[in-house]
């Protein structure tokens, strides 16, 4: 494994129907779904570990604590940046951000654990 400090990831949305709070059950509103910032938070700490895991392996999200300081509209662009923080053995933590063009809408921290897939989906059987 080859996780260092300072690795970082980005994913992109731009506001629509399905991300929306009203859609997503999280407001009454059509604007960026609080639900929807996670993932994509979540989908920028994964990109950041692209090629660095050992075939077979992938992470799950264990942690996340953020705060989503501005609502953003339909057909906006958002952003999502996580940056590796620490490595502790198989536990990684990031610090993860939001944005709407320059203005940080969302902020906080995301931890994430590396699993072997397999051996973690037979655990569900």
């Amino acid at each position: 494994m080859s996780v260092e400090v300072g690795l970082k990831g980005e994913a992109t949305v731009v506001v629509n129907e399905q991300n929306i709070a009203k859609t997503m059950k999280s407001g009454a509103l059509e604007v960026f779904a609080t639900p929807a910032m996670c993932a994509l938070m979540e989908e920028a700490a994964v990109a950041a570990l692209t090629g660095k895991l050992p075939t077979g392996d992938g992470t799950v999200g264990i942690s996340l604590s953020i705060s989503h300081d501005k609502a953003s509209a339909v057909g906006a662009q958002i952003r999502a940046e996580a940056e590796v923080t620490a490595v502790d053995g198989r536990k990684i933590s990031y610090k993860v951000a939001t944005y709407e063009g320059d203005i940080c809408i969302g902020k906080g921290t995301h931890e994430r654990f590396v699993i072997n897939n397999e051996k973690f989906m037979s655990k569900l059987k």
